[in-house]
């Protein structure tokens, strides 16, 4: 572990001394990425937590933009463990934690209803990575996923970075993965948004303008397993193709907003071809003129409204209610493994998983 960059004086007010502690023999800290255009994000080895994402609104007033903590025993005993982490060794979920791979069956560990969530409930979000802060704009980690953990097969070599734009004010996220076994590879990063800002109470974000670019999504059953169905979002509250507030149809008693409790789907995005760093969705506050656009190199994009936070406190006294936060989690759809029809998630020996994912931030003109 590597961090020799001055962190006093950060825009997020967070204490370097609050994230040092050992766990399982491995230490963790504080991380402070800063561009020239004055944007900060801060961030721990524990997960790869996200704990501030600090820009501008339209009067120049900088905010933190995602939910976080403010010491890393609030990130490890946190309610929300997913808390802007990175997901893996599968993000969302898989049926009965239960695939099957060249004719082997795996059972993973089973966290969520009758299914396996995001990896498991020690999945990556759980784990130390050894972390090297490269320059004041990047920080990159490094964690080897055992074969068997939490059921998967393999060894898995992950190496992730978080990099800021020097010219934009982007979040960078770069994923590579390789493995010495046939395995199923789904990484993301969960972060929470506000574009309002966090706050006591943090608002919902229900006034928050959204657009995804997709056609289709992946419906879900009464445990957020998908149908296998690639459904139209045609004439459906699921259609962001044009600019939509979150809170305008989110409690229509249409079946999969009911099953969701709001958003919690993944959208099949409009791929330029497989692997093209697109746009995949942007993101408005009409309030601060905040603004978001996300590109991923992914197939699809899980939309999740925050529907299940409880209130919890974040840093600085702040507070998360039901709907305060929107997620944009770029990634395979959900129980690809059980869904041959679907783009695959398996990684081969010799072969490397890459990913590219964007944050940027903007000012609404």
């Amino acid at each position: 572990m590597n961090n020799t960059f001055p962190i006093e004086g950060n825009l997020s007010g967070l204490d370097r001394k609050d994230f040092q502690m050992d766990i399982n023999n491995k230490k963790t800290d504080l991380y402070i990425l800063k561009n020239q255009k004055g944007m900060e994000v801060a961030v721990t080895n524990y997960g790869c937590a996200i704990l501030s994402i600090m820009v501008p609104d339209k009067d120049g007033k900088y905010a933190n933009v995602v939910l976080g903590h403010g010491s890393i025993k609030e990130v490890v005993n946190s309610p929300e463990p997913f808390l802007n982490t990175i997901i893996g060794r599968y993000g969302n979920r898989i049926a009965k934690g239960k695939f099957t791979l060249y004719g082997q069956e795996h059972q993973l560990t089973i966290n969520n209803g009758p299914n396996s969530l995001h990896g498991g409930p020690t999945g990556f979000h759980a784990r130390v990575w050894d972390a090297t802060q490269i320059d004041d704009t990047t920080v990159q980690f490094h964690y080897v996923s055992a074969d068997g953990e939490e059921g998967f097969p393999g060894n898995l070599d992950v190496e992730m970075t978080y990099r800021l734009e020097e010219e934009e004010n982007a979040l960078v996220i770069e994923y590579r993965a390789s493995t010495d076994r046939e395995t199923i590879v789904n990484l993301t990063n969960h972060a929470f948004f506000n574009l309002a800002g966090v706050a006591n109470p943090t608002p919902t974000i229900n006034d928050h303008i959204v657009t995804i670019q997709a056609d289709f999504y992946t419906p879900m059953d009464n445990v957020s397993i998908p149908t296998g169905e690639i459904a139209k979002v045609d004439g459906t509250p699921m259609d962001f193709r044009t600019p939509h507030a979150i809170g305008e149809r989110i409690d229509e008693p249409f079946e999969q907003l009911v099953f969701g409790a709001g958003y919690d789907h993944c959208y099949v995005l409009k791929k330029t071809e497989m692997g093209a760093l697109d746009l995949a969705a942007t993101c408005t506050d009409p309030k601060s003129g905040r603004t978001m656009e996300v590109y991923t190199t992914e197939a699809g994009v899980q939309l999740y409204t925050g529907n299940w936070l409880g209130g919890f406190q974040g840093a600085h006294g702040t507070t998360f209610p039901a709907r305060s936060a929107l997620c944009f989690e770029a990634q395979c759809f959900p129980d690809t493994p059980n869904k041959a029809h679907f783009p695959s998630a398996t990684l081969l020996p010799g072969d490397e998983y890459q990913q590219v994912t964007i944050y940027q931030f903007g000012i609404k003109e």
